[in-house]
């Protein structure tokens, strides 16, 4: 069975850090899209950083460059999101993705076919 697991959320006062870890069991990180997403209440599922192994680009949205950093570590078959200076409007239900669309990696949601479950981050000020 094909699983992702997130893991690492927490709450955190404003500027501080947070490591999130995305553990995929039964499925092996190749040169598909891998991403985080979040979900704040009230809004829909955004991008927040992807990784396109087929080319080793990385990318980001404007709210988080400079602070959010996606790594792959394939022997570990993790992703994880390196969080820094996190503000209050970082709170959300952040997620993690794989096999998604190389033409879209950041920005192509729907198009992601592997999901895990979830980790709450909550950036108090």
């Amino acid at each position: 069975q094909v699983q992702l697991v997130e893991s690492g959320g927490d709450s955190v006062q404003a500027g501080g850090s947070l490591r999130l870890s995305c553990a995929a069991s039964g499925y092996t990180f190749s040169s598909d899209c891998v991403g985080w997403f979040r979900r704040a209440p009230g809004t829909q599922r955004e991008g927040v950083a992807a990784f396109y192994a087929g080319i080793g680009s990385t990318y980001y949205a404007d709210s988080v460059k400079g602070r959010f950093t996606i790594s792959q570590d394939n022997a570990k078959s993790t992703i994880y999101l390196q969080m820094n200076s996190l503000k209050p409007e970082d709170t959300a239900m952040y997620y993690c993705a794989a096999d998604g669309p190389a033409g879209s990696c950041l920005y192509g949601v729907d198009w992601y076919t592997l999901w895990g479950q979830g980790t709450q981050v909550t950036v108090s000020s």
